[in-house]
């Protein structure tokens, strides 16, 4: 009974919204990615740079929103590599992804040694406050959860709506989705393919390092090495239990978030008696038990993964 009473709690669903909010942002970032047709295996480097870029920029004398803008630039950059290998030049995009996670997270990890040599110790900087959305935040155990957040984490709520939007709603959005299931038919209405799907992965590889960006100027107040922990790996999976579909992929990273604060409150009340380690990873079961079900039925992009050169039928 009172590991059922954790979910009737107000600092259950507050956790599980601020664990959420980073894994919005990338997941909504490798969604446009591989709407496109691209598979973004970068994710965990983008994540990992762009939570020290932002961090850096703030650490060094900017504003937050400065951080926020530089970590997306960063991001982009990233994005616009792995681009450049997997479209143009229609290199394998695994062998790519993975190249890219490793040059971004080896690449950060030797800068904050180059700027910070003599720190043993990460530094800190005053991160984004809470800020309760008047007559909202007051409703019953949801007001906190959902309107008692970061700014980060409001700006998640509207990216989610605004890539909807894009997608379904735009010509951007629908030539956006043509590019990952019949780049030619999109080359026929004399629409670059290789600028969608460039464009689609910068788009995209910028919110996966806003993201990052939220560890460490929302969720916490510093950079530290192997805090990404995985999580971008959990939003490439949260895509295909999203059905390609933001709505959905939402409700998969409110899920994830949920087993995940919910794991650490159950350690308090059965810790004693099942070892933690059975708790750290339920989440991930749960999530994959999630997957199999729901990827089953799932209609993924009929290009994704293909490369295309210009002309071919």
């Amino acid at each position: 009974m009172e590991a059922f009473d954790i979910l009737l709690t107000t600092s259950f669903w507050v956790a599980a919204i601020r664990i959420a909010s980073p894994l919005i942002f990338a997941t909504m970032g490798e969604l446009i990615c591989e709407r496109a047709g691209v598979l973004n295996l970068g994710i965990e480097g983008i994540m990992t740079a762009g939570a020290f870029a932002g961090w850096l920029t703030v650490y060094l004398g900017g504003d937050l929103w400065t951080g926020v803008a530089v970590a997306a630039l960063a991001g982009m950059v990233f994005g616009l590599l792995h681009g450049f290998m997997t479209v143009p030049l229609g290199l394998s995009q695994h062998v790519t992804g993975i190249g890219i996670t490793l040059l971004a997270t080896s690449l950060t990890y030797f800068v904050y040694r180059i700027a910070l040599p003599e720190v043993t110790s990460p530094p800190k900087i005053e991160p984004f406050q809470p800020y309760a959305v008047p007559g909202l935040s007051d409703i019953p155990l949801l007001g906190p959860a959902l309107f008692n957040q970061t700014p980060l984490t409001y700006l998640a709520y509207v990216v989610v709506a605004v890539v909807a939007w894009v997608l379904y709603r735009t010509p951007v959005g629908i030539a956006i989705r043509a590019v990952g299931e019949n780049p030619a038919a999109v080359e026929a209405q004399g629409i670059s393919v290789t600028g969608m799907r460039m464009g689609a992965v910068a788009a995209g590889s910028a919110l996966m390092a806003v993201g990052g960006a939220f560890l460490t100027m929302s969720a916490f107040n510093s950079f530290f090495f192997e805090m990404i922990n995985g999580r971008g790996w959990v939003c490439i999976a949260l895509v295909v239990f999203g059905s390609w579909r933001p709505g959905k992929a939402l409700i998969g990273a409110i899920l994830f978030a949920a087993f995940d604060a919910y794991q650490v409150r159950l350690q308090q009340v059965a810790g004693g008696v099942i070892p933690y380690q059975i708790f750290l990873m339920l989440p991930y079961v749960l999530s994959i038990l999630a997957l199999i079900v729901v990827a089953r039925r799932a209609t993924y992009p009929k290009a994704l993964m293909v490369p295309y050169q210009k002309g071919e039928r």
